[in-house]
């Protein structure tokens, strides 16, 4: 993509202070815009935030919010307009997907929490940006969602769930807030981020040999995907979900 492709823009991503996320805030941040990192922990986002000033000169506005919590994510738009003024670009990329022994023993509470953060925070907040984003000049809202939303395994079910309703939300919304507003999804398989460290990577080396591409991602390779939605390279793509796995299917 051509440097400056998001010049003066403002974009706003959760889960931003890591993995994915991080790689995304620092695409964006090149790319010429100003970035709002959300997530858990503020000492995460502040740290990028420091990072991305350094390196790019462009402003950056760490926020701590729990992506389960519509009040968390209401305070976080509120606070993102207070500061920019708008967003241009809005990353529904907060996810959880914990380990349990088998399903009966997940409880109401975990189940919930699995929901509220892939899911339920994904669709307040896009309502709130959205809404707004359609009223004022458009924008691009990405969400990431997961290949387990259509290849559920039995440790991932809640979490299966939850992305394949993000999914189902991407088409919903591209119709309710078009045409000033572009709604897509990236669906990434395996990324090998910090999650993957609690990973069998022995087991998962051998079942990669049957991937197209007979390995996993590395973290920076979303970012092609990201900067197309996010720019007007992607002007007449909306409601699409981009499946980004190496073929693992």
């Amino acid at each position: 993509m051509p440097e400056q492709t998001l010049k003066d823009k403002v974009a706003l991503v959760t889960g931003g202070s890591r993995g994915l996320g991080r790689e995304m805030v620092l695409a964006f941040a090149h790319a010429g815009a100003d970035v709002i990192i959300a997530s858990r922990k503020l000492e995460s986002c502040e740290a990028l935030a420091r990072e991305v000033e350094a390196e790019t000169g462009r402003q950056a506005m760490p926020f701590a919010c729990h992506a389960g919590h519509w009040a968390n994510v209401e305070a976080l738009a509120e606070a993102a307009y207070a500061r920019f003024g708008r967003i241009d670009v809005l990353v529904n990329n907060a996810g959880m997907s914990p380990l349990y022994p088998s399903n009966v023993a997940v409880t109401e509470d975990l189940f919930d929490k699995v929901i509220g953060v892939n899911m339920k925070g994904a669709y307040r907040l896009t309502s709130i940006v959205g809404t707004r984003m359609a009223e004022g000049d458009g924008g691009s809202i990405i969400n990431v969602s997961s290949t387990a939303a259509i290849h559920a395994e039995p440790n991932v079910i809640p979490y299966a769930a939850a992305k394949a309703g993000l999914n189902a939300m991407t088409e919903g919304f591209a119709r309710a807030f078009g045409p000033k507003v572009r709604v897509n999804c990236i669906m990434p398989g395996p990324f090998l981020t910090d999650i993957s460290k609690a990973w069998n990577l022995e087991l998962f080396e051998q079942q990669a040999k049957w991937f197209a591409l007979k390995r996993g991602g590395q973290p920076h390779e979303i970012v092609g995907a990201a900067l197309y939605f996010a720019s007007d390279a992607s002007s007449f793509t909306t409601g699409s979900i981009l499946k980004i796995d190496g073929g693992a299917r």
